[in-house]
């Protein structure tokens, strides 16, 4: 997580360290929440005696509502503000949270994760566009580092707790207390974190009243940017890894091949995750030294090389050895491929530019979680991770031969 001393050697004001403060505290509750149902949702959604597929359903609406609620997130952060827009992600949130808790039946269950998913949408679109309001291309690798870091540590800190939680309270416990903490966002939302949309007159609010663009051209003009879309691909398969491989086929995997505990598991995650923590500030401070593209090639190369690993996992310490690999690729993507898709945003689209990227992004969490739930149910969890692993490899391979580096591009037109 950030020091102090990290935040101090950011160049930025008092003001926007204050916000960064605020934003990171909010982003801890938040994931912290969401930390806590990783464990026990597919188990969950398993007790109403559906299939794998329809587990996999479970968290393919999450992603699906997050793909839905992404542009208009944006929108809203554009037009109605960055604070109304994350209480509004913490409300909905609330809703979701405490729904999925009271489900009778599986298709309340399935509702619920719907809300749940647009809240999330709305509260990650909120808090990245606010991360790059306060940077510029010369520090953005480093204050989406600060971010990423609370944001994967607060995951960390909720994954072991919910799988105890699940173990000692039931599995609905997890869901009351995300509920709780998702009120806590909605507090911070409203009385504490300063607004970071630009104000009327400033440059960036001018190019963007002088755009004049609807979402659908907003769209066609970010899409046409060289290396958007290679970025949105490469986020795309990440979110179908973790998602569909790392949230609903291991976790399966790990107690029917392993024999692992619903507590084995969330201690898992949180070790797995604690590894990505430590490396992904010295990935940020990568990504603004050495530049962007480097550092997502390997991070996904490394992070398809952990897929393959878990699949030769047979015992407690292989699955750990093989979630240390796979924490260690995450952190080395760190705050890379957000940093690189806000490098590429034409100015005053910081916003549409982020909320486009992020819902190309969570098309692969809607996808992941149902194609590797299907794979796993025509072929084996094996297959399904294998299948994984090479999309990893090819979209690495892909940025790799025909992406832009963003952070030349950044200081020559600095110079």
């Amino acid at each position: 997580m950030a020091t102090r001393a990290n935040v101090r050697s950011l160049d930025l004001s008092r003001e926007s360290r204050g916000i960064l403060g605020w934003i990171c505290l909010l982003i801890a509750a938040n994931q912290i929440g969401f930390g806590l149902i990783i464990p026990v949702t597919a188990l969950y959604a398993e007790d109403f005696g559906v299939s794998k597929t329809a587990i996999g359903l479970t968290i393919a609406v999450y992603g699906l509502a997050r793909f839905v609620a992404n542009m208009p997130a944006g929108q809203l952060a554009d037009r109605r503000g960055r604070k109304a827009t994350l209480a509004a992600g913490g409300l909905l949130t609330v809703i979701g949270s405490a729904l999925c808790a009271l489900a009778p039946n599986y298709p309340v269950f399935l509702l619920a994760r719907f809300i749940n998913g647009a809240g999330a949408a709305v509260v990650l679109t909120g808090g990245q566009v606010v991360a790059a309001d306060i940077s510029s291309s010369h520090n953005r690798g480093r204050v989406m580092a600060i971010y990423q870091g609370v944001f994967l540590s607060a995951v960390a800190l909720g994954a072991w707790p919910g799988g105890w939680l699940a173990t000692h309270y039931g599995l609905a416990s997890p869901f009351w207390v995300n509920a709780a903490l998702a009120g806590v966002v909605t507090l911070l939302a409203l009385v504490f974190v300063p607004e970071t949309r630009p104000e009327p007159g400033s440059a960036a609010a001018r190019a963007a009243s002088e755009l004049h663009l609807g979402l659908r051209e907003q769209l066609a003009l970010v899409i046409r940017i060289p290396g958007f879309v290679l970025i949105s691909a490469v986020s795309f398969v990440a979110f179908f890894a973790r998602t569909g491989g790392v949230f609903n086929v291991i976790p399966l995997f790990a107690e029917d091949h392993i024999g692992l505990a619903t507590e084995q598991f969330g201690l898992g995650i949180s070790l797995i995750t604690i590894t990505g923590v430590l490396l992904v500030y010295p990935s940020g401070m990568l990504v603004d030294r050495l530049g962007r593209k480097g550092v997502i090639v390997v991070s996904t190369v490394v992070s398809g090389a952990a897929m393959l690993l878990f699949t030769t996992a047979g015992s407690f310490s292989a699955f750990l050895a093989a979630g240390l690999i796979w924490g260690i690729g995450t952190g080395v993507a760190g705050p890379a491929p957000a940093a690189y898709a806000a490098d590429l945003a034409p100015k005053g689209m910081i916003a549409p530019a982020l909320s486009i990227y992020r819902t190309i992004a969570d098309l692969g969490y809607v996808t992941g979680a149902l194609v590797l739930g299907f794979i796993s149910d025509l072929a084996s969890s094996e297959a399904a991770l294998v299948f994984t692993a090479c999309l990893l490899f090819c979209s690495g391979a892909a940025f790799f031969l025909r992406a832009p580096e963003t952070l030349e591009q950044e200081t020559k037109l600095v110079a």
